[in-house]
């Protein structure tokens, strides 16, 4: 059984299986750093699930907006035109909080604050925490985690070093 652990502290994310290590990414969780709250630009502790899997088949570097494909391609000159967004780009893996009262239900569901394992623009930054609360990835990386994983696979979010 795969599950994915993500370690803020090191920035990074491992993918598992029996606990055996399959791959490991560097990531970028949030420059606020953590917590449950709605408004927070934190990125959520504990037991998740991956509740959905989106944007099968996309090419790398779709743009999505609501979670759904806007029907463009992430380049410099875009990002130019629009440079307050924050970009979602090529796979959303989005997160339910799996604990009652920490990071699911009432003020601190983590499905309801939008938080997402997703590709970015700024794939120079990948590694230090820059997200808005997301798990920021790599285009390519997120792409081939996507295929390695289903919706349902356990996710934990732990923020020390004896995870």
């Amino acid at each position: 059984m795969h599950k994915i652990r993500i370690n803020i502290k090191q920035q990074t994310l491992e993918l598992l299986d029996d606990n055996y290590p399959l791959r490991c990414y560097p990531v970028s969780t949030a420059k606020n750093g953590v917590g449950e709250q709605p408004g927070s630009f934190c990125t959520p502790r504990g037991k998740h699930l991956i509740r959905a899997k989106i944007g099968a088949g996309q090419p790398i570097n779709t743009v999505f907006s609501g979670r759904r494909p806007t029907g463009e391609i992430y380049t410099p000159e875009l990002a130019q035109s629009f440079p307050e967004r924050d970009w979602i780009l090529s796979r959303i893996l989005w997160l339910s909080g799996c604990e009652p009262g920490f990071n699911r239900l009432g003020a601190v569901d983590t499905m309801r604050r939008y938080i997402y394992i997703h590709g970015t623009a700024d794939e120079s930054v990948v590694g230090c925490p820059v997200s808005h609360g997301c798990v920021r990835m790599r285009n390519q990386d997120i792409i081939e985690l996507f295929e390695l994983v289903t919706a349902g696979t356990p996710v934990e979010i732990v923020d020390g070093d004896n995870a």
